[in-house]
This record gives C-alpha cells, structure tokens and sequence, in this order.
C-alpha cells in the first residue's frame, strides 16, 4: 500500500510509569518497532528507568504526572497532553493503562488525533461492579487491542464491547534476548555461581513477581507431592514488599521438608541465563492471567513449559506439544505435570524443546506484534 502524508502515523503512547512490568516492555518494544519503520513517536509517562531505553532509540519522552488518579490532576495532563499532540503532530493517542487514558482520551477528543488503547489486564470490578465505570475509558479507542483470547472474550463479556471493534495482538518474546544461542557458556557459570545453584539436579523454576495469584504456595505443596525427589527449585522474583506472602512460603519449604530443594532468588540481572539452566520452566497463576509472558520466555528457549489451563496460557503453551497444560489451583495435578517433564527422554524433550522454539518464532515474536499494531494505526487513518 502507497501511503500518503496524511495517512502516515504519528504516534503517541502513554502510560503510568517507565519501571519494569509487562506494560512497560511493550511500549517500548513497539516504540523500538516504529521507529524500524520509520514512524515518528513518543512516550508520555511519569518516568522511571526505562526512559534510558526510549533515549537509546532516540524516542523523545515527555515526563507528566501520569500515576495520578486525582481527578483535577487528570484534567490537566489532558491539558498538558493536548499541547503535545499539537506540537509535534501527533494522529494517534494509544493508552495502555486506565488512570493517563482518562487524560488522553480527552486530548485526543479535543485535538481530533485517533484514541486507541491496550487492554493488558482483566481489571478488577469493585463491589457491585462500580469499578466498570472508572475502566470503561479502556473501552472507548476507535479500535481495542486484546493481548489475547481471553481479555477478548473479557471485553465482550463484561463490557460489551463488539467484537468487530476488537483487533487480538498478542504480546511477545524479544528473541534477540530469548535464545538458546544468545547466553553464552560464561553467564551460564556465573548465574549457576551466584545463586549457588547445584549442576547435577534437574532444575524448576518459577519466574515472576511474588504474589499469592501467581501461585508460588501452590507450586510448593506440588513439590511436596512429586514422587521424583531428585530436583532443585528456583523460585525467582521481588515480592516487592509482601514480606507476610513471603513469609509464608518458607513456612511452607519447612512445612513440606523441602529444605534444601528451593531457592529463592529476589532479584536478578540475567533471566535468559537462569532460564537456560533449567530444566522446566513453570506458570502457575491460580487465576487467569492475561497473558503470561513466562510462558513464552521459556518456549523461547527451548524448555519444557508447564502452565494452568487458565487465561493467556491457553493461547500461548499446546498441550503435549510444547509443554503441559496442568489444572488450575491443583496441587496434584501440577505435581502430576512436574513428573511427566523430568520423567522424559532426552529425545522426547528434544522434540518438545524444538516445537516450544517453532512456536514462539511463528507466533510470539517482537516483529510480529510491533507489525500488526503497525497495521492497526494504518487502519484507524484510512
């Protein structure tokens, strides 16, 4: 398609913050991917330390107060954000959080540019639902993206959004970061060094933020239920304050006798690495997540992936193919998944491992999401 001036994006995404979470790393994956096709962008956040990645693709970021959900505040960063679209002639306003796209919403209605946002999570709904009025904004882009089935089938349940008003780009894996040929054998040394990790155990591992819904409780009592004792666990994450969560679990390694087979490691430089030396790689949320990028990290490099049969991973693992789907909230049955993983043949794990890698490259990859979002803002200027 012979674009035009006119028709040429110019975008503009706005979020809370610029730390370190799944929104985060997907607006600047899709900023890294604009500016590869040479479409002029910009970010708008409160900051944080992933500013330095959008000055290192030279994407100029503008620091507002955009955390705020006081409603005075929000009216002037719509203000704030207004004068910025008009500036720099901006014809797409892209949300992804619920708070900034109150204020974006209303500077795109007052300069004209096209309102579009994500919708990455199943927000919660209050008592009686009163919540839906304050995440409705998610609902309101000329076009929503899901970042999978099941914030889809949440969109059209919940909202009522039609479907037809739905485009699904699911998140990705940055394969230049997640690949089996990336890590070289030094990090490997040094991440089996510093977190003291033994060489001669089949290792499991739990990549992700402390918190009772991603299921690291659940994962402990399956542990306690494994009938194949030869193994080691990682569990790998901030709790990011919930010491009482935290505190719990090593209850729980006491409680289970697992003393010994688990580590838990807070914070980590190198997850590539950490992932390369085990052996399976677990998602265990105990209620849907909306994507679940571990998932894919895993597949990517070529581990054994066991997931609940809930949310994004129904999407992202296939059954008997490139892992296990394990019921969700059931210790046995993750206990049950766990066996089979370690209880493979080298050539079965080989065939799983190659099917985990084919599938993030056909499905999963940063091209592939930054060009269907590219494709998205073509749409919404025609």
């Amino acid at each position: 398609m012979v674009e035009n001036k006119a028709s040429r994006p110019v975008v503009l995404q706005v979020l809370p913050e610029l730390n370190h979470g799944g929104v985060e790393v997907g607006t600047v994956e899709i900023a890294s991917g604009l500016q590869a096709a040479g479409i002029k962008n910009f970010v708008a956040s409160s900051g944080g330390r992933m500013v330095y990645d959008l000055q290192k693709l030279k994407v100029k970021h503008f620091e507002l107060p955009l955390k705020t959900k006081n409603p005075i505040k929000l009216w002037l960063n719509a203000k704030r954000l207004a004068k910025i679209i008009k500036d720099n002639g901006i014809n797409i306003v892209h949300a992804r959080s619920r708070a900034p796209a109150w204020s974006a919403y209303w500077a795109a209605k007052k300069t004209g540019a096209v309102f579009v946002t994500t919708f990455h999570g199943s927000y919660g709904l209050g008592p009686l639902g009163i919540k839906k009025i304050y995440n409705r904004v998610m609902t309101y882009g000329k076009l929503v993206i899901a970042i999978s089935t099941h914030i889809k089938n949440h969109l059209i349940k919940e909202y009522g959004v039609d479907e037809k008003k739905i485009r699904s780009i699911y998140r990705c894996v940055n394969i230049d970061n997640f690949s089996p040929d990336k890590v070289t054998q030094e990090r490997i040394i040094k991440a089996l060094r510093d977190n003291h990790i033994p060489e001669d155990k089949p290792i499991i591992s739990l990549i992700g933020r402390v918190t009772r819904w991603k299921g690291q409780h659940l994962l402990l009592e399956a542990l306690s239920k494994v009938k194949s004792r030869d193994f080691y666990c990682l569990i790998v994450g901030s709790d990011q304050g919930r010491v009482h969560y935290t505190n719990k679990l090593k209850d729980l390694v006491k409680k289970y006798n697992l003393g010994g087979k688990v580590e838990f490691i807070e914070h980590s430089f190198d997850i590539p690495a950490l992932l390369m030396i085990s052996d399976v790689v677990l998602s265990a949320a105990i209620r849907p997540e909306a994507f679940g990028r571990a998932a894919i990290e895993g597949q990517a490099m070529g581990k054994i992936v066991l997931a609940s049969n809930i949310g994004g991973s129904l999407d992202n693992t296939i059954d008997g193919v490139t892992g296990k789907l394990f019921e969700s909230n059931s210790a046995q049955s993750l206990a049950d998944a766990i066996d089979w993983a370690l209880n493979l043949s080298p050539k079965e794990r080989a065939k799983i491992s190659q099917a985990a890698i084919k599938n993030v490259k056909e499905n999963f990859t940063k091209e592939i999401m930054c060009n269907k979002t590219i494709a998205v803002y073509q749409e919404l200027l025609k």
